[in-house]
This record gives C-alpha cells, structure tokens and sequence, in this order.
C-alpha cells in the first residue's frame, strides 16, 4: 500500500515537473535569444561578487540612476530564470554601454542557452565543496551530515559538480566562449575584468572599473549582505558561516579540510571528469602564473587550447 501511494507520489512530482519544464522553455529561450551573453557558474564559484563587481561598472558607463546593492544588481545582471525579484524581468534593458548579461547556474542545455556566448566561471573544487557544505548546512539547512558525507552526495557534493563541469565543457565546445578562474579575478580584477569587456565587444572605462573593483571589495560586500541580506533567501545574517561573503579568499579550504580530505577531492575530480572537463578546471590551477583566463570557439580549441593571459 506504501509502496503504491509512494509511485503515485513520484508520478505526480514527475508532472508538475514536466509542466514547469514546458511552460517555462519557451520564455526562457525567448530570454536567451535576446541575450549578449550568458555568465555561468557552479553554485560558490565566486559569481555573486562578479555579478556585482560587473553590475557598478556598467551602471557608471551605461548612466542608469541608481547604485548597485546586493537588491538591485539583478536589474543590472539579472538570473537567467522567470523570478519577478532576480529574473530576466529585472532588466533594466538596453542601452548604450549595457549589454544584456543573463546570470546561470543551469547544467547545459542546448535548447535553453541556444548559441549564446559564455562567460564560464570556474573555481578550485576544494574551495568550492568547502563553501558549498557551509551554505547547505548553515545557509540553507538541506544537510546535517559531515564533511566527508558531503563530498558523495549526488546533490550537492562532488557527483553534482563533476557533472555540471563535464556538461559545460561539451557545451562550451560549440560556442564563442571565455572561461575565467576565481583566483585569477583575486590576483588582478581589473586585468580578468579587462578580458570580458573585450570578449563583450564593449569599451573598457578604466577609472569606472576601477571603482567598481573598490565598491565590490569583499570586506564592504560582507557589510552589506549583513545589512542588507540576499533577496530570496532567508537565513541568520549575524552567522558569518551562513553568509553568501563567508571569506572571499582563494586556496583557503586548509582550514577545513585534512590534506587528506583535500587530496581526496582532487581524486575525486580526475575520476569524475572528462578530458574536457578537466580542462577547463585547469585554469584554477594556471591562475598563479601567466595564463588565468581561456578564450575558445569551436569545439577542436576546447581541449587542446591553454589559457592566455588576461592581459593579452
């Protein structure tokens, strides 16, 4: 009787799913047409402050009237989703010195995203699964398991980012892309950001980036977000595990995980992900040296192409 009531349960999910699937396909592909490009990331790659950072920026250049909080940088750079707070709908629109940059943590697919340009944000996996655990479990409270139970889960854990990595990288292949690494935007925001202005095909304003870099510093997006919070989200504003700025720092996941558990997500990730994937994730690596940022377009430069400069 269980068994019966919990099919039908599951055939009922499997509806509504598909019913919200259907219906919002078709806006969300009309949303993509209109698109410049799409900015991408796996959840905790560093996309809130790069949203942000790139949000003061172009409302100096494009003179919109107001200045970007934590709120209003989804009129700027809004979520590629329907969300009346943080969706397509927020745009503010187009204008000169505004492009139109839809913001996505969706796993590829091509009828969604169509032949849009990527921006790809990546981030070192250990610092990822770190941010990751504390957002599941002090942020969002959907895990109460350790750290290393946290690693395999398929939701959350490194199945999930293996995956989502391993779909962008096939999907990447058949675009004009550029794939940028967290620590690289550290070392030198005003060269990464530099990068994706001329990707974008816009002009780059120097001292207006360079106020941006300062108004999208972490200490003073730490501020706001205890103020302030992030829309749609409920949480403890005063647990500084609980924040969106938890600690903005590359390479810090020493001070949670054993060198063994950091080895073993490293394994993880050579076992998980494709030659491709692998590839993009490299740029983590390339970060501390001279080639932080990769720029691809066909599907025969994916793999074999190196990271180039950000300030080539």
């Amino acid at each position: 009787m269980m068994m019966r009531a919990n099919m039908a349960r599951g055939a009922r999910q499997i509806v509504r799913w598909a019913r919200r699937r259907y219906s919002k396909e078709p806006r969300l592909r009309e949303a993509a047409r209109q698109a410049d490009a799409m900015l991408v990331s796996f959840p905790k790659s560093g996309r809130t402050w790069l949203r942000y950072l790139l949000s003061c920026y172009f409302a100096e250049v494009a003179k919109l009237d107001f200045q970007p909080d934590l709120a209003t940088t989804f009129r700027v750079l809004p979520n590629f989703d329907l969300s009346p707070d943080r969706g397509i709908a927020r745009f503010v629109g187009k204008r000169p010195g505004l492009p139109l940059i839809a913001v996505s943590h969706l796993t590829f697919d091509q009828r969604l995203f169509l032949d849009r340009p990527v921006i790809f944000l990546v981030r070192d996996p250990r610092d990822v699964i770190v941010s990751a655990y504390f957002h599941a479990t002090r942020h969002k409270h959907v895990f109460d398991g350790t750290i290393d139970e946290f690693l395999d889960n398929s939701a959350y854990g490194l199945p999930s980012l293996t995956s989502f990595l391993n779909g962008w990288a096939g999907g990447l292949a058949g675009r004009r892309h550029i794939v940028i690494s967290y620590e690289a935007l550290q070392a030198d925001p005003h060269g990464v950001v530099g990068s994706i202005l001329r990707f974008l095909g816009v002009g780059c304003d120097d001292g207006a980036l360079d106020r941006a870099i300062e108004a999208a510093r972490f200490d003073k997006m730490q501020s706001r977000e205890r103020t302030q919070g992030i829309p749609g989200h409920e949480y403890d504003q005063g647990d500084d595990q609980s924040l969106r700025m938890r600690k903005g720092k590359a390479k810090a996941y020493g001070d949670t995980l054993s060198p063994g558990q950091a080895d073993r997500v490293m394994a993880m990730c050579h076992a998980g992900l494709t030659r491709a994937g692998r590839a993009v994730l490299a740029c983590t690596e390339e970060a501390s040296g001279a080639k932080p940022v990769r720029l691809g377009q066909a599907p025969d430069r994916l793999e074999g192409e190196a990271c180039v400069s950000a300030r080539s």
